[in-house]
Order: C-alpha cells, then sequence, then structure tokens
C-alpha cells in the first residue's frame, strides 16, 4: 500500500470525513478515482517523547498492514491518528478499533463530515 508523504495529502485528509475510536483517529478522503488506496500516520508530540511517538506509529502500522490490506477502497487516502490510549492498548483492540472506524467511515456518504455538527 502507498504512504502519504506530502502535507497537502494530509491537509485534504484533515477536511474529509473522520472516525475517532478509543485507540486512534481515522480520517478517511476519497480521492474519486480507481487509484490504490494511500495511507499514512500521525503522532503528535502531545503524545510524548520520540520514543513514544514512534512505538505509537509502529502499532498503527502494523495494525493498517493487517486491516487495510483487506477493508482499504480503492481511491482512498486514510490517514491513522495516534492518541494516549494507543501505546498500551491491546493489539487487538487496535484492529477493532481500526474495523470499527472503517466500516463507519465507509458507510457515511462522503459529502459530510463527522465534524459537522449544530
Amino acid at each position: 500500500m502507498e504512504r502519504l508523504r506530502r502535507r497537502q495529502d494530509f491537509v485534504a485528509a484533515a477536511r474529509a470525513l473522520h472516525a475517532a475510536m478509543p485507540g486512534m483517529v481515522v480520517q478517511a478522503r476519497d480521492r474519486s478515482d480507481a487509484a490504490a488506496p494511500r495511507v499514512g500516520f500521525t503522532a503528535t508530540k502531545k503524545l510524548g517523547n520520540a520514543v513514544v511517538r514512534n512505538r505509537v506509529k509502529r502499532r498503527l502500522r502494523a495494525a493498517a498492514r493487517l486491516v487495510l490490506s483487506l477493508e482499504a477502497r480503492p481511491g482512498f487516502d486514510y490517514v491513522l491518528i495516534g492518541r494516549a490510549p494507543t501505546v498500551g492498548r491491546s493489539f487487538a483492540d487496535l484492529e477493532k478499533d481500526l474495523r470499527h472506524a472503517l466500516q463507519r467511515l465507509h458507510r457515511m456518504p462522503h459529502d459530510t463530515a463527522d465534524r459537522e455538527r449544530p
């Protein structure tokens, strides 16, 4: 699966749909093409020092490798954002969080986002 590396791709995904789960936040943007899905990972300094942030990203990459290979849709960009519980959460729960987030995001119409609440 191709990785997101350019800032503008991350910014575009931030403006799209998102699903907040206990272990992570997943953003999904429909590029409206038939290209392979792409994925990016983010861990902010709020989580801790570099060791903690790298551990969070490693766990997110491992979960994405297992789950997105089966459930990612062509033409989508996914960004997985680490949260504080990501470090201590069991790996099975992280996988479950990602699966539920993807089900939620793929079920929603792609012209509205979670954050458009009154």
